[in-house]
């Protein structure tokens, strides 16, 4: 079993904060999917278990689009999306690598996905949000 430490993030004006229990190194998504690939969105996908709002509840906004499985929720005053509910783990989330407080000094694989593909690819990210 993998030992878990707690990370602190947020957005760019800190209306929004957040915990997540991530193990000492980890995996994150560099998608190319439209959304992702505007924005420049690297994420890693955790299980509902390990993530929990601290503030902010009350300024995020949220965006869907297609099939509306992916629940983009972005801070109202910065505009960032700091996590979303991805549409691949509807049961987790998925958590900005660089909203993370220290990202740079995390220790992270980053993997291409290639969600231009999804249908052909989410698959490979179905076990991220399990605990």
């Amino acid at each position: 079993m993998s030992e878990f430490t707690t990370h602190q993030g947020g957005c760019h004006c800190g209306a929004v904060r957040f915990e997540v229990d991530l193990p000492a190194a980890f995996e994150v998504e560099d998608c190319n999917c439209s959304i992702c690939a505007m924005s420049g969105n690297i994420h890693v996908i955790v299980p509902a278990s390990r993530f929990r709002l601290l503030q902010g509840a009350d300024v995020l906004t949220e965006y869907t689009f297609n099939t509306g499985g992916a629940k983009h929720r972005f801070c109202r005053t910065c505009g960032i999306k700091s996590f979303y509910v991805p549409r691949s783990n509807q049961d987790g989330f998925a958590v900005t690598w660089r909203c993370i407080d220290n990202w740079q000094a995390l220790d992270v694989t980053v993997n291409a996905f290639d969600g231009q593909n999804w249908e052909a690819n989410a698959a490979a990210l179905a076990q991220k949000s399990k605990d």
